[in-house]
């Protein structure tokens, strides 16, 4: 399941924060800011969804993130792969390098991840 565009941007400010109360929420958002009820109406769905808990704190609750960013993204990732490059990583590798403009030096760092993955893979059998 994913969030809807408002989500996402709340479920960002919960993973930098890591809990917090609407004021706290309201305070990161840039001007002009959403209204509390739109944010809560937001976190309700976000609840529902399970992305995201509360506790709850006298008349108050504090919220925090459920899903951790890396699963979030890593299944965000793997949806993009398997519906725009044919199930593919070495497809969706060959775009990403192809049509982003990456400097010598990232393309250097990026054969070294996948050279270190290479070889942890070849030690593990």
């Amino acid at each position: 399941m994913h969030l809807t565009n408002a989500e996402e941007q709340i479920m960002k400010l919960l993973w930098k924060l890591d809990k917090a109360f609407i004021r706290d929420l309201l305070n990161e958002f840039p001007d002009p800011k959403p209204a509390p009820t739109t944010v809560i109406t937001l976190l309700k769905r976000m609840i529902d969804k399970g992305f995201v808990s509360y506790r709850q704190c006298g008349n108050s609750r504090e919220y925090y993130p459920v899903v951790k960013k890396s699963d979030y993204f890593s299944d965000h990732i793997d949806g993009l792969i398997k519906n725009f490059f044919n199930n593919s990583t070495a497809q969706f590798a060959s775009f990403f390098t192809n049509e982003t403009d990456m400097s010598p030096q990232e393309l250097e760092e990026l054969r070294d991840i996948v050279d270190k993955k290479i070889a942890s893979k070849k030690t593990k059998k």
